[in-house]
């Protein structure tokens, strides 16, 4: 009734688990059972479930009722046009994966036994357990669908046409054929269709859709506009930067449509489990048939094959390899909600086992936007050292050279910028209007030997030095903003039993000011990428004792990329805005909140919950049921009850996940 992760294919390739999402009017395999169009039911879908009910009500009314003409072959007849609805399609997959060199799948188990029973002459029980088996497959493939709608909503955020400005005038075309450079005009009310920036002065977005924010965002001209946002005031325009496949959200769907390909131990677990668990289910059958004919004096082969075949049907592990992918997709699915994408199940099992969470400063705990406090020169002019440190800045892309550039504003000023090199932790050297200048910490002053008075690295505010010509040249202080719900997001990890640590590269009175108004457990300042890398392989090391504890580092995934490789999880900060957070992070918080940090781990951690419970249920009722049928005292309807019954109450406890509510 449900896949294993090997047998349980499609002719096209599709399992009932994977999180591909199938386009609108694919064709299912023609032996599916039961049979879909795309990725919809219909009442096709149900109709041969429907004609098998009728047909076996019939049977038994008939049989109670009208014993006299009700005989072989007409009753047998009867039966097998109400078997062959249901049944057919699993013969036909039990059959083609016999031929593959899958034998001993739930199809095959299926048919064996129902043939068997026709086979002992007890037709409405083979067409019964057909017929439930069927509607668990309905059972099941209402219950994925529903998981795949709460990710491929995401989908319906990314409008296929949009309306391009040509020669003055507007045009409505297909998103995928507006080449870079185009001018798309977004209506009122229009979602956005493309990547660009925007051309118009100003507009406002609803961007809930891609970051799960209520609050709509004013965007000002020249700044990012982003495929799913929705256009909430006047007509604006803005200028393509991205091709419609390479876009944000295009790049973050494939990931969440292959999400599953990363399975957590338990699925891989259950898919080995049930590659030897259902021949061994097939040998115990074909004993307690045979071997009771050397030992029982009254032996009667049609009793024991019928005990056998109860057998077969009661030992079926559909509950498990249904519930369980199920389960994990279900988290997957919440996730997707939440604006959280997990790029694999396995990362919903290690967010249960996190001991340790290690965060960075900027734009993970703090918003990364800076502004210059202060300018303080030494022996020159203020605006010319806020000219010519912007000048040098302008070949950075951090947020303190954004800052120095905006407090400068030199407009269209022409600034002769040569050699500029940056040295990684430390600032940016190079040759402004012939001079030699450095832009940077404390430490980049001291590599090149210019005096300072080291007092300034007091300031619990981030500083840039400045030097022209080997001598001190002054400073900006800058500062930068704690995020609202830094300090709720640390409070939760650390009732969580969560160890939390910061780290940055900003000098340290800056990150103990921080680390005082958020609360953390550990932080650390002045250090340089390699430095960072050290302290978690400290903290890796720390946890080395206890194999189920894991360490997540939480950065922008650009600068951090060697620490977010290093931790067991890697997660980033807004991952619409960097190409490399989404190559390189784990899980991905798509709205810069990092209290979505606890609520990544409480969905992890419910996702478990729930698929243990399947786990004990299966296995507990069947483990009861399968020692009465081996004694005779169950008959194929409890069969049913413990093969498809379990399974159908597994997969209303796995979607569960999707309706429970996180923080």
């Amino acid at each position: 009734m449900a896949d294993d992760h090997d047998h349980n294919h499609d002719e096209d390739g599709h399992t009932h688990d994977d999180v591909e999402l199938i386009e609108e009017g694919t064709t299912p395999a023609a032996d599916a059972a039961p049979a879909k169009k795309g990725p919809e039911q219909t009442w096709r879908t149900y109709a041969p479930a429907a004609i098998s009910l009728v047909l076996l009500l019939g049977g038994i009314a008939l049989d109670n009722y009208a014993e006299d003409w009700f005989k072989d072959p007409i009753r047998l007849g009867w039966y097998i046009v109400a078997y062959l609805p249901v049944g057919w399609p699993v013969l036909r997959r039990a059959w083609s994966s016999s031929i593959r060199g899958d034998v001993f799948t739930e199809f095959f188990l299926m048919g064996v036994a129902t043939l068997g029973a026709f086979a002992i002459r007890e037709y409405p029980e083979g067409v019964a357990v057909m017929l439930f088996y069927t509607i668990g497959e309905l059972f099941q493939d209402a219950a994925v669908l529903r998981a795949r709608r709460s990710i491929k909503a995401l989908l319906d955020v990314r409008p296929d046409e949009v309306t391009v400005l040509k020669d003055g005038k507007a045009q409505v075309v297909k998103a995928a054929t507006v080449a870079i450079g185009e001018v798309v005009q977004i209506k009122p009310g229009e979602k956005v269709g493309l990547d660009g920036t925007m051309r118009s002065e100003r507009g406002t977005f609803d961007t809930a859709a891609l970051t799960g924010e209520s609050v709509p965002r004013t965007i000002e001209k020249g700044e990012a506009v982003l495929a799913g946002m929705i256009n909430r005031q006047s007509l604006v325009e803005m200028d393509v930067t991205v091709p419609y496949q390479d876009s944000k959200l295009s790049r973050i769907l494939k990931l969440v449509q292959q999400a599953t390909g990363r399975k957590a131990q338990t699925q891989e677990f259950i898919a080995r489990f049930a590659k030897i668990y259902t021949p061994i289910i097939c040998l115990l059958a074909v004993l307690i048939t045979v071997v009771p004919y050397f030992f029982v004096t009254d032996y009667r082969f049609a009793d024991w094959l019928y005990r056998g075949l109860v057998f077969l049907v009661i030992g079926c592990p559909c509950a498990l390899v249904i519930s369980i992918p199920l389960g994990y997709f279900g988290g997957i699915g919440a996730g997707s909600r939440q604006g959280i994408l997990f790029k694999g199940s396995v990362f919903l099992d290690l967010m249960t086992q996190l001991k340790t969470v290690v965060m960075d400063k900027t734009g993970t705990l703090t918003k990364g936007v800076f502004k210059v406090q202060e300018v303080k020169p030494v022996g020159i002019d203020a605006k010319e050292l806020a000219r010519l440190t912007a000048a040098l800045e302008s070949k950075s892309t951090h947020p303190v050279a954004t800052a120095i550039i905006d407090h400068a504003d030199t407009g269209h000023e022409t600034v002769s910028v040569e050699g500029v090199e940056e040295i990684a932790g430390h600032g940016l050297k190079g040759r402004v209007d012939g001079k030699e200048m450095l832009a940077g910490n404390a430490k980049l002053l001291r590599k090149f030997n210019v005096a300072f008075d080291e007092a300034l690295t007091k300031i619990p505010y981030t500083i840039v030095m400045t030097a022209i010509d080997g001598q001190f040249a002054g400073y900006f202080t800058i500062a930068d903003e704690v995020k609202a719900d830094a300090a709720d997001a640390v409070k939760r990890l650390k009732a969580d039993g969560i160890r939390t640590v910061m780290l940055s590269g900003d000098k340290s009175a800056v990150v103990e000011l921080v680390a005082k108004q958020v609360g953390v457990d550990e932080w650390h300042g002045d250090l340089l990428p390699e430095d960072k890398v050290k302290q978690v392989e400290r903290l890796k090391a720390e946890l080395a004792g206890n194999p189920k504890a894991k360490l997540a580092f939480v950065g922008d995934g650009v600068n951090d990329a060697p620490v977010v490789a290093l931790a067991d999880i890697g997660m980033a900060m807004g991952g619409l805005g960097s190409d490399a957070t989404i190559e390189t992070a784990d899980v991905i918080i798509q709205n810069d909140e990092p209290a979505k940090i606890a609520t990544a781990i409480e969905i992890g951690r419910a996702t478990r919950r729930i698929v243990w419970q399947n786990i004990t249920l299966s296995m507990v009722v069947k483990a009861i049921v399968l020692v009465l049928g081996a004694g005779g005292l169950a008959t194929m309807w409890e069969a049913v009850f413990a093969d498809v019954g379990v399974a159908m109450l597994a997969i209303l406890n796995a979607v569960r996940v999707q309706n429970l509510k996180f923080k």
